[in-house]
């Protein structure tokens, strides 16, 4: 074992490790592979410009050839805000300089608005693959809204030289059908395009938040986002890293569920959770990737767990921007490669 990793485990190697009694073995999953394309993809309605595009991402970065993924993405700016996102590093107001660190960390692609990567696409669009991100939540209007709307289209995607779009629907939320419909229509024309497809499957209602904790995290209501979210023909899903279960039964009358999914197909144990998301993506035919969340004082630790939770449920890789971006350069560097060095690492293993 990279002893590198294990110094960031300090806290429960053993409980992530050691793990070897999944409630969904992993025979019954579709794992990444360096030929995950060929395996899972070729005899799909996909077009072959579309697996030239997924192909290339699997062929790019430091963890080309390896069937995992290590993205870059820096869409906060419209999410949040410019200054509160950098303001710990001013460099990254520069489209360059975000572009740049994806490179030179070795990321499998960079995902950002129309405006940054548009900035950069003659510089930049031929060396690592572009994922235009086609929709935000913009917190300027007050009272604040939390409505993802259509900041770009997939025609401009093609035009850069973008390998893919991407985009954020709030399932649950009240304006999840027309996001739902918008989007089915963009990835729709997308592969008309020959581009790939990320979808950003997060769970959002005011509703799921109650004295018991945040349900926007749950396993049973995030890995149903996913099935939605394939269902539309996500080529890749991006979704939280599981925290808990059982978001089904805190609410009257919500939704259908059973109770074998929480005693036969999953279990309390983080690498369970995150099965159970991937198991909602068709048993991990269409991959997973889980984001590295907000920056913290313990930044490194929390990346190289998400990533050995992903990478042990069957999951596809890590997407982490601020965590990188709100750090000195060089540490960004550092904990992109702490988190790459997970997918690299034989001694970890599928559970």
């Amino acid at each position: 074992m990279n002893s590198h990793i294990e110094s960031f485990l300090e806290n429960d190697p053993e409980e992530l490790l050691a793990f070897d009694s999944p409630k969904i073995p992993k025979e019954r999953l579709a794992l990444p592979e360096p030929n995950f394309v060929d395996r899972y993809f070729k005899e799909s309605d996909r077009s072959n410009e579309v697996l030239v595009n997924l192909q290339r991402m699997y062929n790019t970065g430091y963890l080309a050839g390896t069937g995992y993924f290590s993205i870059f993405p820096v869409d906060q700016g419209v999410e949040h805000s410019g200054g509160a996102s950098f303001a710990k590093n001013p460099d990254y107001f520069d489209p360059r300089n975000i572009v740049r660190l994806a490179v030179e960390g070795g990321c499998n692609a960079v995902a950002s608005t129309a405006g940054v990567l548009g900035n950069v696409a003659r510089e930049f669009a031929h060396h690592i693959p572009f994922i235009l991100k086609l929709n935000h939540n913009e917190l300027l209007s007050y009272p604040n809204q939390y409505d993802q709307i259509f900041f770009s289209d997939v025609d401009r995607a093609a035009d850069m030289g973008a390998a893919a779009v991407g985009a954020t629907i709030y399932f649950g939320s009240e304006e999840s059908n027309r996001q739902i419909e918008q989007v089915a229509e963009a990835f729709s024309h997308a592969h008309d395009l020959g581009l790939f497809t990320v979808l950003w499957c997060y769970v959002r209602n005011e509703a799921f938040h109650h004295k018991e904790g945040n349900d926007e995290s749950s396993a049973d209501l995030t890995g149903q986002a996913n099935h939605l979210g394939v269902s539309m023909q996500a080529d890749l899903i991006k979704q939280k890293l599981a925290t808990h279960n059982g978001g089904y039964g805190r609410l009257e009358g919500f939704g259908k569920s059973d109770p074998r999914m929480y005693s036969e197909l999953s279990s309390d144990h983080p690498i369970d959770l995150c099965r159970y998301q991937l198991a909602n993506c068709y048993m991990g035919r269409i991959g997973m990737i889980n984001s590295g969340g907000a920056s913290a004082d313990d930044d490194f630790q929390q990346a190289v767990r998400t990533a050995i939770i992903n990478k042990r449920a069957g999951g596809s890789g890590l997407i982490s921007g601020r965590k990188v971006f709100q750090r000195p350069r060089e540490e960004g560097m550092e904990l992109l490669r702490a988190i790459q060095d997970v997918y690299r690492e034989d001694a970890i293993t599928v559970a």
